[in-house]
């Protein structure tokens, strides 16, 4: 988290000065890819064993927890982030150059070129041209089709707990949890198998992300990771704010023993 905040303050940097320099701002995306690449591959080594401490992790917020999609958010996502911030950006224009109708013609075409102050054609999210947007349009087809896939996996594991020799083992043991080693070497498979997914699933994030920032020009993908850092870090502080309301409305319970009333 510490990380992603400064990144954030890095790109929020870059793009605030009136010229972008593109090779800086290379710089920062080349780096927050390998942030992500650093992290996959720390995941994937821990997670051999234990993979399930990683699919509901103790340090996100209920909230958090609550969103993820196999260990993280959905690939998809980050697709439905670059449409959101397009017609937020776009509108954003449109209302700026409504507001003051005093503007000529070329009040207008000014108005069209900018979004944040001095942006000109091709910095704003809402300068994507017909041919990026199909290219995203394809990327995000193809990304809920991987998604499903990996969503249909996780399925077939989750159902195969309710099977031999877990469940089995379950109803005859006289004592609730009692020790059995069939059901420990099964359940170390499913972590295995889980850890597996988990690589899967951020293969498919990482691919995601790097194609969504070569369609991107250098400022639109240092926007768009801006944009998913912010939101990141303030979905976990809503979380965290969300979960002391409810800790004080119960009379300093915490979450868990609220859950568990």
């Amino acid at each position: 988290m510490s990380l992603q905040a400064k990144r954030m303050t890095e790109l929020k940097e870059a793009l605030s000065t009136g010229e972008k320099d593109d090779d800086k701002l290379r710089d920062l995306i080349r780096t927050a890819i390998r942030d992500f690449e650093d992290y996959a591959g720390k995941r994937s080594e821990h997670s051999c064993r234990f993979s399930s401490n990683y699919f509901a992790p103790k340090w996100n917020t209920c909230l958090e927890n609550a969103l993820l999609w196999m260990g993280g958010c959905r690939p998809s996502s980050f697709i439905r982030l670059v449409y959101a911030m397009c017609g937020s950006q776009t509108e954003h224009r449109f209302t700026n150059f409504f507001n003051n109708t005093n503007q000529d013609i070329h009040g207008l075409s000014m108005a069209l070129g900018e979004t944040r102050g001095g942006i000109g054609a091709g910095e704003s999210m809402s300068d994507l041209t017909a041919e990026q947007i199909i290219k995203i349009n394809e990327l995000h087809l193809k990304t809920i089709e991987a998604e499903n896939k990996l969503t249909k996996l996780s399925a077939s594991l989750q159902e195969d707990t309710a099977d031999t020799p877990i469940a089995v083992a379950a109803f005859y043991k006289e004592v609730i949890g009692q020790a059995d080693m069939a059901v420990e070497r099964a359940l170390d498979k499913h972590e295995e198998d889980m850890a597996g997914l988990l690589v899967q699933a951020d293969k498919l994030r990482l691919t995601t992300l790097t194609k969504i920032v070569d369609i991107l020009t250098a400022a639109q993908a240092a926007d768009f990771l801006l944009a998913g850092k912010k939101l990141h870090l303030a979905m976990h502080e809503w979380g965290r704010s969300r979960e002391h309301r409810r800790i004080e409305a119960s009379g300093g319970d915490t979450i868990g023993e609220v859950a568990r009333e």
